[in-house]
């Protein structure tokens, strides 16, 4: 279980401003849930996640992993960045087992596993080849696979998809709902996209304008149903899905509206 408990954070801003990013977010992230931050950029949806990776320091309160106060970053959590972020000097296989050779994994255990994981993420024929060979969804592909490769108990995104065009996005939000239905994964994801929120989490949290707040959570069974052969365009088409998409929208609206009149 990784608990977030009243998380906040201040930091430095320019002309020495304090920034209030963070104000008093408390979540809990179980076994096979994703949890879904949603909210406009300058929310505090990615200031979050980088302190659940250990990027960041809290101002106050605590995050705890299994019990333990994530103080630093560790290979029990995986991030996926909004930019693949990878070593243009190594190959596919080669990218995806960089956390294990920091993990001091031998070449071949590490090479073995990198191409298990690989093939979880439907990108087995192309293991050897270069970053540069790559079109921009098989990039975030593997950098999933990266994250994945240290068996991490927590999955960290931080709006991974928002570059894709459209087609590609929605193939790998249908490749990271398989994934998820056959590892378990506690994931936290990060987005500004109303549809890919109801559709992939368990639970959305809907964050008001700096300084960061949870203003709404909704608890769903979208993404149960699709990992169960549920088709999205059955889902779209249902007036539940409809009313929730408006509801969440009203509810981002108000808070962007009440955030430019502080």
């Amino acid at each position: 279980m990784l608990q977030i408990q009243q998380a906040s954070v201040f930091f430095e801003g320019g002309g020495g401003r304090l920034v209030h990013a963070l104000d008093r977010v408390s979540v809990d992230i179980a076994e096979n849930s994703i949890v879904v931050a949603l909210g406009a950029s300058g929310c505090g949806k990615s200031t979050l996640l980088n302190a659940i990776a250990g990027f960041m320091p809290l101002s106050e309160g605590a995050i705890l992993l299994d019990g333990v106060p994530v103080t630093r970053p560790g290979a029990d959590r995986g991030v996926v960045f909004q930019k693949d972020a990878l070593l243009p000097w190594r190959n596919v296989v080669d990218n995806v087992a960089l956390g294990l050779e920091y993990a001091g994994i031998g070449r071949r255990e590490r090479r073995e596993r990198a191409r298990a994981i690989l093939r979880l993420v439907h990108l087995a024929d192309f293991a050897e080849a270069e970053p540069h060979q790559l079109s921009g969804g098989m990039r975030q592909r593997v950098g999933l696979a990266r994250a994945l490769a240290t068996d991490p108990k927590v999955l960290l995104m931080d709006e991974p998809f928002g570059a894709l065009d459209s087609l590609t996005r929605e193939q790998m939000q249908a490749l990271l709902i398989e994934i998820w239905a056959k590892t378990a994964k506690q994931i936290f994801f990060i987005t500004h996209s109303i549809e890919e929120a109801i559709l992939l989490g368990t639970t959305v949290l809907v964050m008001s304008p700096r300084p960061g707040r949870v203003v709404e959570r909704r608890e769903l069974d979208y993404v149960r149903r699709l990992a169960g052969g549920d088709t999205v365009d059955a889902i779209r088409a249902e007036p539940g899905f409809v009313r929730l998409h408006e509801d969440l929208r009203r509810v981002l609206h108000a808070g962007d509206a009440a955030g430019r009149l502080q």
